[in-house]
């Protein structure tokens, strides 16, 4: 009788991109637990006990903005409470003790603001990250997240952005109204949203995606998405860059020729005279 042999199923490929680690710093600060705040080129996050607890970057709006943007918050309420603490996480968890904000709301626009600064502090840097041993961040009543859920979800964000727009000169350029010259975007492209409207009302030739984000009060990694569809339909670019001034011409050589230096000479002497 002769035994058929199986071959045994195949092992599971890993997604590389999808497990490796943006900062291996930062995972080595998971990994040792650690309390501190690590800055990076784009971004600063501040870890306690090896968790992601608040992030800041100058590319995102603040937990401020998002929160006294569209009347969830009162501007002078935030303003009162900054005054009484040492940075937004310690006034947030001030507004929650009293009772100015319901707690929802306020962990849900939390988490927004720390994903959506987290993503530029996770951006590739060209200067290593510096981390500094701090007591401060701690555990908290707003919620906290892992360090490899912050990752995951920052590389699900590049993914997503560069499927709908592959180059990323739009993140960052001013930005501008398509040529009014150029052929019209195809009948089957989808058409402006309101969300995206908003966006495009304030693309002034200055105003970075960024920009425009904390103009609106809104995410700033949402508005990048708006900024990629629009650039993909044709309806906004990034400014080209103003083109350098011309180099001013060299001096004038040094006057060598013999017969002039003798003709100089025979002046200052009738000068003498």
């Amino acid at each position: 009788m002769t035994v058929a042999q199986i071959p045994p199923p195949p092992l599971p490929v890993r997604d590389k991109s999808a497990t490796r680690a943006l900062s291996p710093m930062l995972t080595r600060l998971a990994e040792e637990r650690a309390t501190g705040v690590l800055v990076r080129e784009h971004g600063t996050l501040y870890l306690a006990e090896g968790r992601v607890v608040h992030a800041e970057s100058p590319f995102a709006p603040g937990l401020d903005v998002l929160l006294t943007a569209h009347g969830t918050l009162a501007t002078t309420a935030w303003r009162r409470a900054a005054e009484r603490t040492s940075g937004p996480l310690h006034t947030a968890e001030l507004l929650l003790e009293s009772g100015l904000l319901p707690t929802g709301a306020l962990e849900l626009c939390h988490l927004d603001a720390l994903y959506d600064a987290g993503y530029f502090a996770l951006a590739p840097s060209s200067t290593p990250g510096r981390f500094r041993y701090d007591r401060a961040p701690r555990i908290g009543p707003l919620p906290s997240v892992p360090v490899v859920a912050l990752e995951r979800e920052t590389l699900r964000r590049r993914l997503l952005l560069h499927r709908l727009w592959p180059d990323p000169a739009a993140d960052s350029a001013p930005l501008i109204r398509a040529d009014p010259a150029s052929p019209p975007a195809s009948p089957t492209s989808a058409p402006v949203t309101p969300r995206q409207r908003a966006v495009l009302d304030r693309v002034d030739g200055v105003r970075t995606a960024t920009g425009i984000a904390r103009n609106l009060g809104r995410q700033a990694f949402h508005t990048l998405v708006d900024v990629r569809r629009l650039t993909a339909a044709g309806h906004v670019a990034p400014r080209a860059p103003a083109a350098a001034d011309p180099a001013p011409p060299p001096p004038p050589p040094p006057v060598t020729d013999p017969d002039i230096a003798l003709l100089k000479r025979l002046r200052d002497a009738l000068e003498a005279l």
